[in-house]
């Protein structure tokens, strides 16, 4: 469904005059296939977000090409109702003079839905993800870290997209409440029959949700594995993210 081609990134260096640039993503090659939960591990400054951003089509590659379905992902036709995002910082991902409500209604807005059909949506998404349609009355000061997110992730999945990308998104919660999150992702993934592409820092948590993994450092490829065969790693940096979750 999405196939990336020799894909590299760089960033200027220093200053605003500096001719110096950093290369984050290096010659990167791989395939995400539909209805797939892909997780995409690396330790910071490995390059994933950066990853993530062009996968989105918010910024452009130096060079190689990001296809979705035989069609570029800079044409927002190609994106538009199919790829949606989750982000970690949920307190910045909804308007703070937003009820849920107000906030939830814009992509349902956008997909041409009437007003009285979107709300029924609405409280059908918030059940969905465990929260009473009662919340589409609170604003996201009034919200927990794990409702927030819950919120979010309503919010991308109203459109029913072929694929959501989530970066960091429960990196940011409590132990508990991300257990219940992932769970969540795992239900609403059949629920939609959609794929995920769970950017993350946090070996455990992909393990947990996904069913390959690539492993990202220095902006390049280390190992792509399937779960099964996650003890299996060949390369020694691969190795050690897996003594994380063993110790």
């Amino acid at each position: 469904m999405l196939s990336i081609d020799r894909v590299e990134k760089s960033y200027k260096k220093g200053g605003m005059f500096s001719r110096e640039r950093q290369k984050v993503l290096k010659n990167v090659s791989f395939e995400f296939r539909q209805g797939e939960c892909l997780g995409i591990i690396g330790e910071s400054g490995s390059g994933k977000s950066t990853l993530g951003r062009l996968l989105l089509g918010i910024e452009k590659p130096d060079r190689g090409t990001i296809l979705f379905e035989g069609k570029s992902i800079e044409d927002r036709k190609a994106r538009f109702g199919n790829i949606s995002a989750v982000f970690q910082d949920y307190t910045s991902s909804i308007n703070p003079y937003y009820t849920v409500e107000q906030a939830m209604l814009e992509p349902l807005k956008l997909q041409g839905m009437v007003k009285r059909e979107a709300l029924s949506k609405i409280d059908l998404l918030l059940n969905q993800v465990g929260l009473n349609p009662s919340y589409r009355i609170k604003y996201p000061h009034e919200l927990s870290g794990g409702e927030a997110q819950r919120v979010c992730i309503a919010r991308a999945v109203s459109s029913k997209p072929k694929c959501i990308l989530l970066d960091e998104a429960v990196s940011s919660l409590d132990g508990t409440v991300q257990i219940q999150v992932l769970e969540l992702l795992k239900s609403l993934r059949k629920i939609y029959n959609m794929g995920y592409i769970f950017i993350t820092h946090d070996i455990k948590a992909a393990a947990y949700i996904c069913d390959r993994v690539m492993i990202v450092r220095d902006g390049q490829i280390e190992e792509i594995v399937a779960i099964a065969q996650l003890k299996d790693v060949q390369s020694e940096y691969a190795r050690k993210l897996l003594k994380m979750i063993i110790t």
